[in-house]
C-alpha cells in the first residue's frame, strides 16, 4: 500500500455518470477490481471515495464514477492504497465474460486491456450502449447470459452488496457454470476505512460467516458466496 499526490486531469461524462481521468505515480494505479481512498481534506469532503480504475492511462488512470461533485480539472488529491483484493484473470483464459448486475460496466472495463493483450475473446453482457468498448470486445444482452455463461472460460461479474440475492436468484444455481475455469464477483458496497478500522460498514455475508469488502475484497470467488 502507498500514499501520494494525484491530479484530476479531465472529468468525463458517459451515460450520465462522471468518471474522471486522475494523474497519479505508477504504484498508486489499481488493478482491476482494487480500489484507492481518495479525498482532498477539506470540509466539504469528509470521508475519502473509493475510486475503481476502469482504464489505465499513461501516467495515471480513468477512475470510474461516482466522483464527487465538487472535483474539478486540476483538482489534488490525497491518494491512499492499492486496497483489498482485485481480479485474478487466469493467464490461460481466452474466454472472458463481463457481467455488470444492473450496474455500469464501468468497473469491469479495466480487466478489457489485459484480457485481450493475452489473447482472449471479451463479450460484455449488458442492456446498455456499450460506450467507450474496443472494437474487439462484443455486446450481447442479458436475454442470452446462460449462453455466455457456458461459452466463458472466466467469468467477472459486478454487483452491488444489496443486490446480491438477486444475482444468485438469477443464476439459478449456475455458479457450478466455473468448473472448467474461474468466476469472480466485485461486490460494490461503501468501504470508508480502507481496512483500517475494520468497521463492519463493508460486511459481506458468505456461505461460511462474513467477510469485510474493504480488505477480504471487494472481489470474491462466486463458489464464497
Amino acid at each position: 500500500m502507498h500514499t501520494g499526490k494525484g491530479q484530476v486531469l479531465e472529468l468525463i461524462l458517459e451515460s450520465g455518470l462522471r468518471h474522471a481521468q486522475i494523474s497519479c505515480p505508477a504504484d498508486l494505479v489499481p488493478s482491476p477490481g482494487q480500489y484507492l481512498l481518495a479525498g482532498i481534506a477539506s470540509p466539504s469532503d469528509p470521508l475519502p471515495v473509493p475510486l475503481f480504475s476502469t482504464e489505465s492511462k499513461p501516467g495515471g488512470f480513468i477512475a470510474s464514477a461516482p466522483i464527487p461533485d465538487f472535483w474539478t480539472p486540476g483538482t489534488i488529491i490525497t491518494l491512499r492504497g492499492p486496497l483489498g483484493r482485485g481480479f485474478d484473470l487466469p493467464g490461460s483464459a481466452r474466454k472472458l465474460a463481463l457481467i455488470p448486475f444492473d450496474v455500469s460496466p464501468a468497473r469491469l472495463r479495466s480487466l478489457i486491456q489485459p484480457a485481450l493483450k493475452q489473447g482472449a475473446a471479451v463479450v460484455l453482457v449488458s442492456d446498455s450502449d456499450g460506450e467507450r468498448l474496443h472494437d474487439e470486445v462484443e455486446v450481447q444482452p442479458f436475454s442470452v447470459l446462460e449462453d455466455v455463461l457456458a461459452w466463458a472460460d472466466y467469468i467477472a461479474f459486478d454487483v452491488l452488496r444489496e443486490r446480491l440475492p438477486e444475482l444468485r436468484e438469477r443464476l439459478g444455481g449456475k455458479n457450478q457454470v466455473s468448473v472448467k475455469g474461474d468466476a469472480q464477483v466485485l461486490v460494490y458496497t461503501p468501504v470508508p476505512c480502507g481496512g483500517i478500522a475494520e468497521c463492519g460498514v463493508c460486511a459481506v455475508v458468505t456461505k461460511s460467516s462474513w467477510k469485510l469488502a474493504c480488505k477480504d475484497g471487494p472481489v470474491f470467488d462466486l463458489g464464497e458466496l
